[in-house]
């Protein structure tokens, strides 16, 4: 593995080597979507649907851990580190452990509020859930020091091992298709760990971060917590709120378009990724980082642009090619979900941004507009073009508001340079 890693890292850049990865593993990702809505029809992808939401809301829960290993893996040195990042794996630790026992307890209530098939689905994947949170404490570590050939490999493993998992389950065995793919995740959560930096650490270290720092990294949580919050809600509320109010096929097929519609999200996470420290090293060195906003936002607009454009013109073809002719139906609301995610994403560079400098009414104006997506959902579901629409209300108004605190705050900022 090792001999692997230093051959590729001579022959490609860090930074080209994680764009790549990223776009492979979201790809695979795709590609297990795809295959099992195609395999499994829209009745049945209903519930699978359910664990891929259970796994995104998961990974933003343990994004917030992932985050704060990023930015002090940069801001901490030695010995200080090593004690940050103990005790934030043991937290991580307990966090995942208390998840995952809920889950467990719950998941007789869970089946039936989505109405799936069995429970036991959600008993497997709450096994996997203290792992995942090690799994994400570690990728932090790799992110915050730009070992982005370690980040790389670890999504990777996660990715390829549960696509290979599950389509082998499924092939094999006549069993309950969501019980399988539940095993399949569960696996890659203990395959995504590798390579884990096991040296760094120490469950029994007595070292201690003193006062201030402490409440630095406190404050940085709770905020960024807050604001992973904010990205369950507005990423996945419509989701579990269709499979709740709408039949298994509508659930499908809806499960199917914002499948589809969400492509210009996951491509804006590749940038996120490498924002965050960027922008973190960039404010420790006293450089602008302006630069790097515009470029990301001008590159995730260019993209969501043409995603839209392609979904306005080719949905049934996209449709058809992706998932097969059983989804056709919700081929005229493509590019309007895809306009509402493509907004989405936009403001969300912004949110990401102020984050890493610290700024946080950002943070807070996508939760309230989190808040105010779910209520229209639960207020306004007659047909799942309604539930699409009023997304796309939401989401422009969030845009609006991100862009009206950019100029305020960006004006207050030359103003306050001209003056000294």
């Amino acid at each position: 593995m090792n001999a692997t890693i230093k051959l590729i890292q001579s022959k490609i850049k860090p930074e080209q080597l994680f764009m790549l990865s990223v776009l492979l593993v979201n790809g695979g990702n795709y590609l297990y979507n795809l295959i099992l809505g195609r395999f499994l029809g829209p009745d049945k992808f209903a519930d699978a649907a359910i664990l891929v939401t259970f796994l995104l809301v998961l990974s933003f829960v343990a994004m917030t851990f992932q985050l704060v290993a990023a930015k002090f893996s940069v801001l901490f040195e030695n010995k200080i580190f090593k004690a940050f990042i103990s005790t934030l794996y043991k937290r991580a630790f307990i966090v995942g452990v208390v998840l995952a026992l809920a889950i467990i307890i719950f998941s007789a209530e869970l089946q039936e509020f989505f109405k799936t098939s069995t429970s036991k689905m959600f008993l497997l994947f709450g096994i996997g859930v203290p792992f995942y949170f090690l799994m994400s404490v570690n990728r932090g570590v790799f992110q915050g020091k730009q070992e982005l050939t370690f980040l790389s490999v670890t999504y990777q493993s996660e990715m390829i091992s549960r696509l290979l998992i599950t389509f082998s389950l499924l092939y094999f065995l006549d069993f309950d298709s969501s019980v399988l793919i539940a095993v399949g995740i569960l696996c890659s959560f203990v395959f995504g760990m590798f390579p884990f930096k096991y040296k760094i650490f120490s469950f029994k270290t007595s070292l201690k971060l003193d006062i201030d720092k402490s409440k630095l990294v406190r404050n940085f949580f709770i905020i960024t917590a807050f604001y992973e919050l904010t990205q369950i809600i507005i990423n996945n509320s419509d989701i579990l709120l269709v499979k709740h109010y709408f039949d298994s096929y509508e659930a499908g097929l809806y499960a199917s378009l914002a499948l589809i519609g969400r492509v210009v999200y996951f491509i804006a996470w590749m940038f996120v990724m490498l924002l965050l420290p960027t922008v973190v090293q960039l404010k420790k060195d006293g450089k602008s980082t302006l630069p790097i906003l515009m470029k990301y936002v001008s590159y995730i607009g260019l993209i969501a642009a043409s995603i839209i454009v392609a979904c306005f013109f080719f949905p049934e073809q996209i449709i058809n090619v992706l998932f097969g002719s059983s989804y056709l139906e919700i081929a005229p609301l493509l590019w309007k979900y895809a306009s509402a995610t493509g907004v989405f994403a936009i403001s969300n560079i912004f949110a990401y941004y102020y984050l890493s400098l610290d700024k946080y009414v950002p943070v807070v104006l996508s939760g309230i507009f989190g808040m105010l997506q779910v209520v229209l959902v639960t207020v306004y579901h007659n047909s799942l073009a309604e539930v699409v629409h009023v997304q796309i209300i939401a989401m422009i108004l969030l845009l609006l508001v991100q862009l009206t605190y950019f100029f305020l705050n960006h004006s207050k900022s030359v103003k306050i340079k001209k003056t000294i």
